[in-house]
């Protein structure tokens, strides 16, 4: 099933969201970023393949994670591509962080900018939110 709009003006009700201040749905970045995957429009920085390597995570963990991802933090306004942290699992259960971006003028490829392993000490028990 397609997305009515594979990409929508980014923002509504997600704009600016972060964890423990608001609540989101669904981000509509992290939307056309599934849709991009799923279609096979995707590439993998060349800092996300150093930091999937630094953390022993394998790209398709983060590839087929995505679908089910949980939206930890949004970045509409980034500098470079409106981007999104999300929360997904590997293979063995074990979560990941993931930074997924879009570019802001051709709208694809869907781009994971980084990834790694979340410290506990740094983040909730369910790895959703900050501790600050």
């Amino acid at each position: 099933m397609k997305h009515a709009s594979p990409f929508p003006l980014w923002g509504g009700s997600a704009r600016g969201t972060r964890a423990g201040v608001g609540v989101i749905a669904m981000s509509d970045i992290l939307r056309d970023v599934q849709m991009l995957v799923r279609n096979g429009d995707y590439i993998v920085s060349r800092h996300g393949f150093r930091e999937l390597a630094a953390d022993d995570i394998v790209a398709e963990d983060a590839l087929a994670g995505v679908e089910t991802a949980f939206v930890v933090e949004e970045y509409p306004d980034s500098r470079k591509e409106p981007s999104v942290l999300v929360l997904e699992h590997d293979r063995d259960g074990r979560p990941i962080h993931v930074m997924w971006g879009v570019p802001k003028d051709a709208r694809r490829p869907a781009i994971l900018v980084t990834a790694y392993r979340p410290a506990p000490e740094r983040w909730s028990k369910d790895f959703k939110r900050r501790i600050r």
